[in-house]
């Protein structure tokens, strides 16, 4: 296959043009959320429009969602090639619910535990008040008020297309 220079980055091009550093990317390829051909010198060369696969990965770490879900969700587009405008669209409704989940657990932690994190414990001098006689172990080990969510939440639902 014949690549012109012109369509191609070099890794340190693709880390200056998306802000991302080499080794980060050399992280994305191995999670196999961007490819790289090599060179017949064994250097690494990016289609250019791994520049919006790299934005599409780093949008949605900002919002929390795993790089898992990310890999799968990449997975699913043919030929391994970077999501268009509909794409992103269809992908955004499907992470819709867990970013809504998540807005709801911050809002909660804002809102309702200033004074707790949620037996943890570090509210110290106040938990009598908030868990008396630590009632909250009984649910399992760790932020009970923070990790406990509505059991009918559904926490994947973007394997259908």
């Amino acid at each position: 296959m014949n690549h012109s220079i012109h369509e191609e980055l070099t890794v340190g091009q693709l880390a200056a043009r998306s802000g991302v550093a080499v080794s980060a990317l050399h992280f994305y390829e191995r999670q196999g959320l961007i490819t790289s051909r090599r060179t017949s010198g064994n250097q690494r060369r990016y289609k250019r429009d791994t520049l919006r696969r790299v934005a599409f990965v780093r949008v949605a770490q900002r919002v929390g969602i795993p790089l898992a879900d990310v890999a799968a969700v990449l997975a699913l587009l043919p030929d391994n090639r970077t999501p268009t405008r509909r794409d992103w669209e269809r992908i955004s409704q499907c992470w819709r619910q867990t970013l809504d989940e998540r807005m709801r657990q911050l809002q909660q932690l804002r809102d309702d535990f200033t004074d707790c994190i949620g037996c943890g414990c570090l509210s110290i001098d106040r938990c009598k008040l908030a868990n008396p006689y630590d009632e909250l172990a009984k649910h399992g080990p760790g932020p009970r008020r923070l990790i406990e969510q509505d059991p009918n939440a559904v926490a994947d639902h973007c394997g259908e297309n």
